[in-house]
């Protein structure tokens, strides 16, 4: 392989120099990421069809925001999760609702038949009645001590009667339209009409998907039984840990972005930072709320989150004025001979901008489009002189 000239056209520039002025200073060494193969110091005067083609735009301080990135871990949102129990025993004699079933809130899952609720159904009925002929009691006696016939004893009796009467109606009744009768089939029943057996009906609390089924037709059910379990995962949460320094530059309501393996990333607010440390990691729990209409993020899979933060105002170029030549990474300068290639040192980068620590100063024309072919030539260039490519 060809070795590169240029150590030997750095030399050789440097011996017509001393010969031209023997009291002339030693030139200074280039700057530590210069190197003598990067051919930074070449004036580049591109086409003139390329001239036109390039653009150029000034640096100038601007906030660069740092991104702060972290493990997150989908879960579901609790407000959109419903555990379906039994409060009564019996015996599942209809299952309405299968596993991976879509449910609408109030959509029945499941029947039980109960002697429990038969029992309950008699002891309605038998405190319908009673509170009926407390009822008519009360007014007759209203009518009567109006007419000063029975004395405010009496009144007071009859009154306190019609009113225990009714609670405890009323309590039985409420009883029943929790475990699923409804107003209909009550007044059938307090007409003597109801002829279907007594059903305990569970229903979906909201609506969602069953991710979880735990009964089958005929099997006995107890009270506080898990039967099913319902979610909706149109509306998910991210947790991720941060260093307490790195959270305390966050608060809630701040935008954060959450970036699945293998799909687009999807905006999300934070909504939640712990006030209290982990004891272990010496982190703050974080939580982001997102919307997951399309299902695109599955509880428990492993996702990252990211927040941005802008600091000082610091030198900045747009990232894609960037470039790589040899070893080197710099900018295009427009210079009044043409334009110079610059490495630079760079710090942080964030939305679309990169910034420069050294290389360039404010106020310096960097080369925005035309990147591409200001390098193409000044490559072209060091191959024809015999160096490298």
């Amino acid at each position: 392989m060809k070795r590169s000239r240029w150590p030997l056209v750095v030399a050789l520039a440097a011996l017509l120099v001393g010969c031209g002025d023997h009291e002339s200073e030693k030139p200074s060494a280039p700057p530590e990421h210069i190197t003598a193969d990067t051919p930074l110091l070449r004036m580049i005067q591109p086409p003139a069809a390329m001239q036109g083609r390039i653009r150029t735009e000034p640096v100038a301080a601007r906030r660069v925001p740092e991104i702060v990135t972290a493990p997150g871990e989908v879960s579901l949102d609790l407000k959109q999760v419903a555990k379906v129990t039994s409060k009564i025993e019996g015996q599942a004699v209809r299952v309405y609702a299968q596993l991976g079933d879509r449910v609408r809130a109030g959509q029945p899952l499941v029947a039980i038949g109960s002697l429990q609720l038969d029992q309950l159904v008699e002891e309605y009925l038998v405190a319908k009645a009673q509170a009926d002929v407390a009822e008519n009691s009360f007014r007759r006696s209203e009518r009567l001590r109006a007419d000063q016939i029975i004395t405010e004893r009496r009144f007071v009796e009859e009154r306190g009667r019609h009113l225990e009467t009714k609670a405890r109606y009323q309590h039985i009744r409420e009883k029943l339209m929790n475990m699923g009768l409804t107003e209909r089939e009550l007044t059938e029943l307090e007409q003597g009409t109801h002829e279907q057996s007594h059903r305990y009906t569970l229903t979906a609390p909201i609506a969602g998907t069953v991710v979880a089924q735990n009964i089958v037709l005929g099997q006995g059910v107890a009270p506080g039984q898990e039967l099913f379990e319902v979610v909706d995962p149109s509306r998910v949460w991210v947790f991720a840990n941060l260093p307490i320094e790195q959270a305390r530059r966050f608060k809630v309501g701040d935008q954060g972005t959450i970036v699945p393996k293998g799909a687009e990333p999807l905006a999300a607010p934070l909504t939640y930072l712990s006030p209290v440390a982990d004891e272990k990691t010496r982190t703050i729990r974080i939580r982001f709320e997102v919307a997951n209409r399309e299902g695109r993020l599955k509880p428990h899979e492993y996702v990252d989150v990211r927040l941005s933060f802008g600091g000082l105002p610091t030198l900045a170029v747009p990232a894609s004025v960037v470039t790589m030549v040899g070893n080197d990474r710099g900018v295009f300068v427009q210079r009044e001979q043409g334009y110079a290639f610059a490495p630079v040192q760079t710090g942080r980068e964030g939305d679309g901008w990169v910034e420069i620590l050294h290389g360039v100063s404010e106020g310096d024309r960097v080369v925005s489009d035309g990147v591409f072919d200001l390098k193409n030539v000044l490559l072209r260039e060091h191959i024809d002189s015999g160096g490298e490519g």
